[in-house]
């Protein structure tokens, strides 16, 4: 069985609040709640005059109160992390039970990573502890269970690469599809805040990391698995070992899609990723400026130099809807567009920049994309949900075109 919110929020209900007088949900006191399989964490806000001790002490009851239900309903809480904020949702206190199965943090010191003598490929140990040493041999292969897997990259940073990567593979999965979603952006993963996942820990299990289970969709990040303040200063082979193994050694079970959010640029891990995995093919993220196409061209080269399928072009920030519901054409609309045309590569479609997608990113809730209905965030809405059906079309090209799937014909 796996926790869930609303379970968690229930347990809660019978937890009194020390200062008013209620308990837990009802008085407010209760701010987030997040479960993942048997780890759950929560945010409380009590006022300031509770100390410490009250705060630790409402903490152990709240543990309690989960278990002793958990146990009944015969389910398991291995981890509960209960952090207490105050009005402007500063962290005053955190209280932890249980606990992850391996500490998976690296041994770096002030941001520096190992000598790149320890590198994986270099003297044959892991940037990432706790894992097993895959045994597979160098090429090319596809991952057990998984049907499709999809890079998403850019020429260069800056243009949402991220965000389209996330809101593809949300999307893939309220269409009913199982969708994993790897945060390869190895130098600056941003999936841990556009998740909403600062108040999990990353879990090992028999040496395979166990991917969050958020928004639908299966994660797994660099950025839980290293310290959030701290730059990674890796050598092209430590971030190669970090790529294979967060791919390699990931328990996805069975997917439909897995999405891979690419670093931007041309370099190493694209290098890696073509080298390890069996793509079924990449779509390609733009702005409508010149300066952004001529940088995409080079990403689509890149992947086809690498024998990678261009499954599309994706205009991100093709125009900014207001409050007011008006569009304004503030980066010149319509270049990725004439760019996918000059290259012979499907455009998949473009994306506008709204309040409500910012809002969404910061706070960790995709999701929130599909569901708004005002002026601005229709639109937004009916422009991903547009750019996952047409990516589904070119999946489903692709397989034909590499003899994965056959097409059908139905006679009604």
């Amino acid at each position: 069985m796996s926790l869930s919110k609303d379970f968690v929020t229930s347990c809660l209900t019978g937890v009194p609040d020390p200062v008013r007088g209620k308990d837990l949900v009802s008085s407010g006191a209760l701010q987030w709640v997040s479960a993942c399989d048997t780890y759950a964490s929560i945010k409380l806000s009590l006022p300031p005059e509770a100390g410490k001790p009250v705060l630790q002490q409402v903490a152990q009851l709240a543990h309690s109160k989960l278990t002793q239900i958990a146990q009944r309903n015969g389910e398991t809480v291995d981890s509960l992390i209960v952090e207490f904020v105050d009005d402007a949702g500063t962290v005053v206190h955190t209280a932890r039970f249980g606990g992850m199965i391996s500490n998976t943090k690296p041994p770096a010191k002030d941001g520096v990573a190992p000598p790149a003598s320890q590198a994986a490929g270099s003297a044959g140990h892991e940037p990432i502890p706790g894992l097993q040493k895959s045994a597979k041999p160098a090429g090319s292969h596809a991952l057990p269970g998984v049907r499709n897997i999809i890079a998403v990259g850019a020429g260069k940073g800056g243009v949402g690469k991220s965000s389209i990567a996330l809101n593809l593979a949300v999307g893939l999965a309220r269409k009913g599809h199982a969708v994993g979603l790897l945060d390869g952006d190895i130098y600056g993963p941003s999936m841990p805040t556009m998740l909403g996942l600062n108040a999990l820990e990353q879990a090992v299990v028999a040496g395979r990391l166990q991917p969050f289970y958020v928004h639908g969709i299966k994660a797994i990040t660099i950025g839980k698995l290293v310290d959030s303040d701290r730059p990674l200063i890796w050598r092209g082979p430590m971030a190669h070992g970090a790529f294979k193994q967060l791919a390699e050694q990931t328990s996805w079970g069975e997917l439909d899609y897995l999405i891979i959010d690419l670093p931007p640029g041309t370099g190493d891990i694209a290098l890696t990723m073509a080298q390890t995995l069996q793509l079924t093919g990449a779509v390609v993220v733009c702005t409508p400026q010149k300066v952004a196409q001529d940088d995409a061209v080079r990403a689509a080269g890149m992947f086809r130099q690498l024998g990678i399928d261009l499954l599309g072009v994706v205009e991100n920030m093709s125009y900014f809807v207001g409050d007011d519901g008006k569009s304004y054409d503030i980066f010149g609309r319509g270049g990725a567009e004439v760019m996918a045309q000059r290259l012979g590569v499907p455009f998949l479609g473009a994306v506008p920049i709204t309040m409500a997608l910012r809002e969404n990113s910061d706070k960790g809730d995709p999701t929130a994309n599909f569901d708004n209905d005002s002026g601005a965030g229709d639109r937004l809405r009916v422009a991903l949900e547009s750019l996952v059906t047409n990516l589904e079309s070119q999946v489903a090209l692709a397989s034909m075109r590499s003899g994965a799937q056959k097409p059908v014909l139905t006679i009604s």
